[in-house]
This record gives structure tokens, C-alpha cells and sequence, in this order.
């Protein structure tokens, strides 16, 4: 039995649970035991019955001493949660007939006093329980007509050895599912941890444990699971942060690393030729554009490859960034590739490679899923004082042919570039824009695409829109530099935000009609699309919890399609898009918007990324305080593309001051940056980036807004590195580090 493990092989996991384990992301016992407790209930203090206290009725959502308050007050007020340990002198079944229940009732005197034990609906205890067992309850203490009792406490049989997993001790609290409670991992656990704990081999350099003052591995997750004290739980929690951030940061370190080791080709700046296309544009680049393109120019003239991040806002002028290191390529006989994650923006990418780039004869081609087309250097058309390129099908065949050749200067297209069939005679430089929808093994696929036959491979340079933390930049994009667009083009009328009360919906709607009449458009996005899905956990789960009836109440896009279509908009044509529609159909609808066929759109967040509509200068969001602050703003870069004011409009379902606080936050922020920053202080990166897509644990995404961990991990592993860089002195650490590399996916 080693970390590898399936579950469904191990003593006492058949395949029913080994279903519901799977549902947790645990599929081997390696996953099992990283399933750490995400709090602790501190039942270690053994209380003499005599002393004990009814709980205080203070309003309140009662919380243990190791819980994040959850209640109404800021101030923790502590579930005055009660531990005894005591003789079994009488138990007994009942009936209530009244109140249709059964009672279970338990007398317990430890030599100090007695105190009844009450149970309701669960008949199984008096067989579990016996007259005469030593048992630890714990439980809150109520005052009822007779005096004190203890309500459903947790129960335990104390045994010979004197040791507890479910009482008298740190409990450890986990997350759950149906059928799978924290009781059940903490039996189970109790009996594995002990058989495997010994085998386990340390992975960290002895240098680090020592210098960090870290717990040992398998000290390490005994504490985590079964704590002598918080003071243990909390070391054991700091080892295994700095292990997984540890972690990232060499894996990441180590593929930069690798891909430093091979050779790009030198592309020289063409200084003069750039300089002439930027002086035939009409308008002036941003002094960040200037700075970010001089970036990936430098860049390209090295013989190591480029690996850099240009992040910026919607409109904040990254395509055009881009091209200038694609034109720079050209000027020197080398071929560029633009990779977009859908079809509507690889083809909004190459029209506007079009218009920018006419005048330099470039050979541009488009490669999606349908269709195939490139630009006719011969055809054109005047349209409002400006040559329009026109553009001509061509056989997916023959582009292909012409890329191999080199005959095509820029080819653009979707997931398409990655098929095995496209090849490249020269390929310099590689573009992949929303990278985060792509994976590092899809972009390493993409760099090795040339046929130079020289070993070479081309430059990269990834672009987002989404705003990255300067923390996570350090972590799941540590292998790329980071080039900022942190102005907006001149002449950008700022996009006009307003927090809207329920009341003040009507006055919302009149001034959206007025706006589609004048041949504008609009976006309204809701928070689902119909089922609520609240998170798992067992905080979340009640049926009256606040967490699930925060979810039910948020308003779905086919609700309000079926509204805005029927009652509000009727002499529109509104459209309905959400991320269950296959690819070819929202495709066709965010065409026909695009083209304004469609005048309201109604959508979920799958237009948070997306093409430029020039015409939608109004978005309505609904349920805006389930949104994060950077996504907002990411909704909001979608209007605002051309001269006209464009407008905002934000909904709240929550009344709390705490939502409006958080909301202002967007109307005082100058950029995307300052709100992804608010975000993860706020949010915490497991909401912000999505902890499941990453394949990094809980822990992990716990401490990605931890600056300094972040900082301080990071320099160990360039020490060590710089000292082995293959770590042949560490073996089962190099083992560790592709066993990671399996897990995660840093997207």
C-alpha cells in the first residue's frame, strides 16, 4: 500500500464509497490523506459535570474557537460547545407521540454530578450504547424544566488505550458529501495513518525543513489529521502551504528552465519598418503599448525563447501589441501564428490583421473548424474613407501546403494550429491570446510547430484580459514574464458605472429602450442558468441555509430571457446564450449579435471573455454580488468599443451593506489590476481563479494571496535549482515534482 493506492483497493472502501470519494476528488490514498480538515472543533478540554454552564441564546450562528464567524456579528462569539467524560447509568428509548419523534435519553455521571444526554430520531444509539460504558459526549448544554441537558452530542465509547478520534481531543472537520461524513474519515484515518505514516519518505531538502522550521512529512499529516494541540494543527497546516507552494514554484521554475535550454531564432529589430507602420496608424499607441511591444521585441532578438505574459484590459490594445511582433517577424522572413480559443475571435483576430497590416503584404490566413479563408492582397473595397481587405475562401489543403512552405506570413485559427497536419516552414513567433483557456502542454505543442530544420523553436508570448494578482503571477504564471497594458487608448470615453436599488429597475429598462432605438445594443448577465448549484461542504449543504437560498434567489438567464423578450423588450429580438449551448450554436449567436441581427443578449458569465461589438454600449448585470470584482470588470469591458458613452448598470439581490461596499469598490478603481488585487483579498483565489480547474489542493489555494510564502517559496527553489538543476541529489523529490506535474494543470 503506498500514496498510489486506488481507493476501491483499500480495507473498507467498496464501490459504493469509493463513488462518493471520487465526487470529493479523492481517487487514491495519496488523496485521501492530502484531504485535509478545513477546520477544527476543540474538544480537548474535559469538563467536570458539576461545572458545567447552559450555552448562551445570544443570536447568533454558533461557531467553534477554530471557525471563521459566520454569523451576524463581526465579533466571534464561540459555540459554547461542552466536553465531559462519564459512566452510562441509564439509557432508554421513548416516544413522543405529540411530536411524532423518537427520544433517546442517556443519564452520565462522571463523580462531580449527572447530566442527561438527549438524542432525537436516532434509535440506533441505544444499541451502540450500553448501561455501565465510559463515554465522552460532547455537545451544547441547554437548561430545560428538569435542568441542564446535554442536546444530540457527538458520542464516543472511551476505549483501554485511552487515545479518541471523534471527542476529548482537536476533532478535525472535513469537507463532505452525502454519505460521507467527517466521522467517517476520522475512523478510517485513525486506522490508515498509522500503517502508511512509517513507509512515507521525506521529500523536502533536510536544509529547508531546518531552516523553515517545518514539521517532518509524516509528522506532518498525523498533526494534520489528529492534533495534540491548535498549536500542532497550525504547524502542520505551515508545512504543507510551503510544500505545495514549494511545489509550484519548482515546477514552474524547472519548465522555464527547460524551455530556456533550447534555442529560438534571433529576430532583429526592424526599428524603421515598425516605426513607419506605427506612424500609419490612425492613432497613437498608448506609452504602455510602446513599452510592451519594445518588451517583445528585445525579447525576440535574443537566441533563448521568449515565455511573456501580456496582461491587460478588455480595449486596452493587445492585439495590436501583438501584430507588431508579428510584422517585426515577417520583416525578417520568419512566420507568426495567432491561436484564439474560439472561432468568432481567431476571426476578429485576422480581420483586424487585415485593416492594420494592408499596406506591408503580409500573407494572412485563417484556420478554425469551418472555415478557411485568406487575404487577397489584389481585392478591396473603400468603406467610410478606409480600405477594406477582402477575403477569399481557400482549401484547408492548400493552406496548409502554404504554411509548410512558408508561404503564409501569419496564420491565425483556433484549436485547429495544434492538429498534427499544420506545419510551419519558419515559424518565429507563436501568439496564444486568452491563454488561461489553454494548457502548458497545448502551448509547448504549439512551439514546436516549425520545420526550419535547425532545432529551433519560436517565441511565445501569451495574452489575457483577465487581471492576475500579483501573487498568482508569481505562482501559476511564474514561468512567463508579465508585460502590463495598464492604460487605455486616448480618446476612450470611461465607461459610466451605477449601482442600481431593486426600485429603480423600470428607470434601468426605460433608458436601455431608448438606447436600442438608436441602433445600439445591449448585454444583460445573470449569475446561472437555471438549477442553483451551491458549493459542497458541509456549511452549505441545509436546505435553509443562507449560502443555498443566496443561490436560489440569483436569477437565471432563461428566466429573464423568457421576461425580456415576452414583456420588456417585445419590439426587439433578444437572444439567449449560456455555456450548456454546443460551441457551433453560440457561435452562431454571438455572430448574429455581432452583426446586430440580435439587439439584447442575454448570457451567463460565457461573455466575460469575447469579440468586440462596437454597436453594445449598455450592460445590465444581475445578481452582481455573485460575480467577483475583476469578473465585473471583465463584463464591463464588453461595451465601450468606439466613441459612443457606454453605460453599466449593476443589480444586487443582497440588501447588505457589505455587498454595496464591496460593488462600490468598481467605481472607485482606476484599472482591472487594483480590482483583481480587491478580489483575492476578498474572495480568497480559490473563488477568483476556480480551485477545481487547477488541480491544486485546498491548502494551496488557501495561501495564493500569501505574498511572502509566495516570495519565500519561490526563492528556495531558485537556490536549489541553481544548485541541481536536475536534482539528481534529490530523487524522491524529483519524483514528487512529476508525480505534481501530472496533477495539476496551470492554464
Amino acid at each position: 500500500m503506498n500514496l498510489e493506492t486506488p481507493v476501491l483497493n483499500l480495507m473498507g472502501v467498496g464501490p459504493f464509497v469509493a463513488k462518493k470519494l471520487n465526487k470529493l476528488g479523492i481517487k487514491t490514498l495519496g488523496d485521501l490523506v492530502y484531504h485535509l480538515p478545513f477546520r477544527y472543533e476543540d474538544f480537548s478540554n474535559i469538563t467536570p459535570i458539576a461545572n458545567l454552564k447552559p450555552a448562551s441564546t445570544e443570536r447568533s450562528r454558533s461557531v467553534s474557537k477554530s471557525q471563521t464567524v459566520l454569523g451576524f456579528s463581526k465579533k466571534p462569539i464561540l459555540n459554547e460547545i461542552s466536553c465531559i467524560k462519564g459512566i452510562i447509568k441509564n439509557i432508554e428509548n421513548t416516544r413522543a407521540w405529540k411530536r411524532q419523534m423518537d427520544i433517546t435519553t442517556a443519564i452520565v455521571e462522571d463523580g462531580t454530578g449527572s447530566i442527561k444526554a438527549v438524542w432525537f430520531n436516532q434509535g440506533f444509539i441505544e444499541q451502540n450504547l450500553k448501561q455501565g460504558d465510559e463515554i465522552y459526549l460532547a455537545g451544547k448544554v441547554k437548561l430545560g424544566k428538569t435542568g441542564l441537558f446535554l442536546s444530540s452530542p457527538i458520542y464516543e465509547i472511551a476505549d483501554s488505550s485511552g487515545s479518541t478520534k471523534h471527542s476529548g481531543r482537536i476533532v478535525p472537520i472535513y469537507q463532505e458529501t452525502v454519505g460521507l461524513t467527517s466521522r467517517w474519515f476520522r475512523n478510517f484515518l485513525a486506522k490508515t495513518l498509522p500503517q502508511i505514516t512509517q513507509n512515507l519518505k521525506e521529500f523536502l531538502p533536510a536544509e529547508i525543513l531546518k531552516e523553515h522550521n517545518l514539521l517532518p512529512f509524516s509528522q506532518a499529516l498525523y498533526q494534520a489529521h489528529f492534533p495534540d494541540s491548535m498549536e500542532m494543527a497550525e504547524k502542520a497546516k505551515n508545512r504543507f502551504a510551503f510544500e505545495e507552494l514549494f511545489l509550484i514554484e519548482l515546477f514552474v521554475l524547472r519548465e522555464r528552465m527547460k524551455i530556456n535550454q533550447q534555442k529560438s531564432p534571433s529576430i532583429p529589430i526592424k526599428a524603421d519598418e515598425i516605426k513607419k507602420f506605427v506612424d500609419s496608424l490612425p492613432f497613437k499607441l498608448t506609452d504602455s503599448q510602446k513599452k510592451c511591444a519594445w518588451q517583445i521585441l528585445k525579447d525576440t532578438e535574443k537566441t533563448n525563447p521568449m515565455s511573456r505574459l501580456l496582461e491587460g484590459d478588455v480595449g486596452s490594445g493587445k492585439t495590436l501589441v501583438a501584430l507588431i511582433g508579428a510584422l517585426n517577424c515577417f520583416k525578417n522572413g520568419y512566420q507568426s501564428a495567432i491561436m484564439a480559443p474560439t472561432e468568432i475571435l481567431a476571426t476578429q483576430h485576422f480581420k483586424t490583421a487585415a485593416i492594420l497590416l494592408r499596406k506591408s503584404k503580409i500573407k494572412i490566413a485563417l484556420l478554425t473548424g469551418k472555415k478557411d479563408q485568406i487575404i487577397s492582397q489584389k481585392l478591396g473595397y473603400e468603406k467610410d474613407g478606409q480600405f477594406m481587405p477582402e477575403t477569399i475562401e481557400i482549401s484547408r489543403t492548400k493552406i496548409l501546403e502554404k504554411a509548410k512552405k512558408g508561404e503564409i506570413d501569419l496564420l491565425i485559427g483556433t484549436h485547429a494550429l495544434i492538429q498534427d497536419k499544420v506545419k510551419f516552414g519558419n515559424l518565429g513567433l507563436v501568439v496564444v491570446d486568452e491563454q488561461h483557456r489553454f494548457g502548458v502542454a497545448q502551448r509547448a505543442k504549439l512551439c514546436q510547430k516549425t520545420k526550419n530544420g535547425q532545432g529551433l523553436i519560436p517565441h511565445l508570448l501569451s495574452m489575457t484580459a483577465t487581471p492576475i494578482p500579483r501573487t498568482l503571477a508569481l505562482t501559476i504564471y511564474g514561468d512567463l514574464d508579465l508585460s502590463l497594458l495598464d492604460q487605455m487608448p486616448q480618446g476612450r470615453k470611461p465607461i459610466i458605472t451605477e449601482i442600481f436599488a431593486p426600485d429603480k429597475r423600470k428607470r434601468a429598462y426605460e433608458f436601455i429602450r431608448k438606447r436600442l432605438k438608436n441602433n445600439e445594443q445591449c448585454f444583460i448577465i445573470c449569475p446561472r442558468i437555471d438549477v442553483p448549484s451551491p458549493p459542497l461542504g458541509s456549511a452549505d449543504r441545509g436546505a435553509g441555509s443562507a449560502r443555498t437560498n443566496f443561490w436560489v434567489t440569483a436569477k437565471t438567464v432563461k428566466e429573464e430571457y423568457e421576461k425580456l423578450s415576452k414583456e420588456i423588450f417585445p419590439e426587439f429580438k433578444v437572444a439567449l446564450i449560456h455555456g450548456k449551448l454546443k460551441v457551433a450554436e453560440k457561435e452562431k449567436i454571438m455572430r448574429d449579435f455581432k452583426n446586430n441581427k440580435t439587439q439584447v443578449l442575454v448570457s451567463t458569465s460565457v461573455v466575460e471573455v469575447g469579440v468586440d461589438i462596437p454597436q453594445a454600449t449598455v450592460i445590465l448585470i444581475e445578481g452582481a454580488e455573485h460575480f467577483g470584482l475583476a469578473q465585473i470588470h471583465q463584463f464591463r469591458g464588453r461595451v465601450g468599443r468606439n466613441d459612443i458613452q457606454s453605460y453599466c448598470f449593476l443589480f444586487a439581490d443582497s440588501p447588505s451593506k457589505n455587498t454595496k461596499a464591496r460593488l462600490s469598490a468598481i467605481l472607485k478603481a482606476k484599472n482591472g489590476f487594483e480590482l483583481a488585487e480587491k478580489d483575492l483579498e476578498i474572495r480568497g483565489p480559490g473563488s477568483l481563479i476556480g480551485a477545481k480547474q487547477w488541480g491544486i489542493s485546498d491548502i494551496a489555494m488557501a495561501n495564493l494571496n500569501n505574498l511572502q510564502l509566495i516570495e519565500t517559496t519561490r526563492a528556495e527553489a531558485k537556490i536549489l535549482l541553481t544548485k541541481d538543476p536536475f536534482l539528481r541529489q534529490y530523487t524522491v523529490l524529483s519524483q514528487k515534482i512529476a508525480n505534481f506535474g501530472q496533477r495539476i494543470h496551470l492554464e
